[in-house]
């Protein structure tokens, strides 16, 4: 019985290991899309920015005719 135990154990220790790896991981590729989703962000946000100056000129070219 003591040396199933300590099999089961063996077996519990490597699994646990596995999912905090697995977990770490995760975490990491997480981590990274948050920054590339930021930097999509403030490009968007540059952009919308342009645009709205591009739109501010060109409406009193409009009015004007």
């Amino acid at each position: 019985i003591m040396m199933s135990q300590n099999r089961q154990e063996a077996k519990d220790r490597q699994r646990a290991e596995n999912d905090y790896k697995i977990n770490l991981k995760s975490e990491l590729i997480i981590d990274d899309l948050h920054k590339k989703l930021d930097i999509v962000l403030e490009n968007q946000k540059k952009i919308n920015r342009r645009l709205d100056k591009i739109e501010a000129e060109i409406a009193p070219e409009n009015e004007e005719k």
